[in-house]
């Protein structure tokens, strides 16, 4: 199946176009600083970061009801952000206070906000494809529309809960849009040296629809997306959409990258080619330019609320061991 990336969707307006530029550059930026606040010892333990593939997260989450619902991978900073995640909150968990997102006890791998539809990021190659299935069956069983995007990287289809979950999800005709990111490596080995035969092929297997689109035309993936998201909402069950993306970074912060070829030739960056289409598409320079003067604020005002906050209070650990009080104190999930 060839790649689509028409760079054309159902949402082309300038206003549209111009905000998935701006959630890119959000996502872009945040990872940047995060990387910089990383090396000079801010953030601890280990940081993943999606650099080059922004427009996969908000082409994808583009089309998502504020109710559905998101699950994601050690590489989900991008993902969160386009769901609505709150950026100073990010930036505070990822510095472990006690203003973050998970009240600074998550860390960069283990982001979730449940009131926002999302149910977590996770350490675990795959990990997030069964809790995929357990919300979308709770969706089900709720008599709701609401669809879980199910984030996952191509070295996750080498694992046992890839195929239960796409199994089950066929099998019950779960609203799931499997979202795999196609970024060319699975850790430190190439994704050509991992699987025997392609995504669609896997689809097939399980009868569900397989889309393959180019994961770096965020209007693209909206196009794609768009077309395929009415099918689990609907009740016609799963579908995997496939973006084929680039992970311009190592596997993490600090990966020395001896097995990149460093002749290979680069996609083309998904935020050069989002400016380049407004740009072409009449939308002035210093408009665009202003996003990025306003995105650039945005970022330095999280980085400085996040060292400003409290650390969390020791104590808390007790209460995070007993489950009972947690989930007493937990978000209601969307309905």
């Amino acid at each position: 199946m060839t790649v689509t990336g028409t760079g054309t969707g159902t949402g082309t307006g300038t206003d549209v176009r111009l905000d998935r530029y701006r959630r890119m550059l959000r996502i872009r930026r945040f990872e940047e600083r995060t990387s910089a606040l990383y090396r000079e010892g801010a953030v601890p333990g280990f940081v993943h970061l999606s650099v080059g593939q922004e427009a996969v997260a908000v082409g994808v989450c583009s089309r998502l009801r504020a109710d559905d619902v998101i699950t994601s991978t050690h590489r989900g900073h991008g993902h969160v952000l386009a769901k609505g995640l709150d950026m100073t909150g990010m930036f505070a968990e990822l510095m472990g206070r006690a203003t973050g997102t998970c009240g600074g006890f998550g860390g960069s791998m283990h982001i979730a906000d449940p009131g926002r539809g999302i149910y977590g990021a996770n350490g675990i190659v795959g990990a997030g494809l069964p809790i995929a299935a357990g919300a979308a069956h709770a969706a089900r069983r709720a008599g709701s529309d609401r669809v879980v995007a199910a984030f996952f990287g191509d070295g996750a289809v080498a694992t046992g809960a890839f195929h239960e979950a796409v199994n089950l999800a066929a099998l019950w005709r779960l609203p799931i849009l499997f979202v795999c990111e196609n970024n060319g490596f699975s850790e430190f080995s190439r994704t050509g040296d991992q699987h025997p035969v392609p995504l669609s092929e896997r689809a097939r297997g399980y009868g569900i629809a397989h889309e393959r689109v180019d994961g770096n035309d965020v209007d693209a993936v909206d196009a794609a997306t768009a077309g395929l998201v009415g099918r689990p909402r609907g009740g016609a069950g799963p579908v995997l959409l496939e973006a084929v993306t680039e992970r311009v970074m190592g596997h993490y912060e600090g990966d020395p990258q001896r097995y990149r070829d460093p002749e290979a030739a680069r996609l083309p960056d998904p935020l050069d080619r989002a400016r380049a289409a407004l740009l072409a598409g009449g939308v002035a320079a210093a408009d665009v330019e202003a996003v990025g003067a306003e995105v650039d604020a945005e970022v330095e005002h999280a980085v400085k609320a996040a060292r400003e906050a409290p650390w969390p209070d020791p104590g808390r650990m007790a209460e995070l061991g007993d489950g009972r009080r947690v989930l007493a104190r937990a978000p209601a999930p969307p309905r």
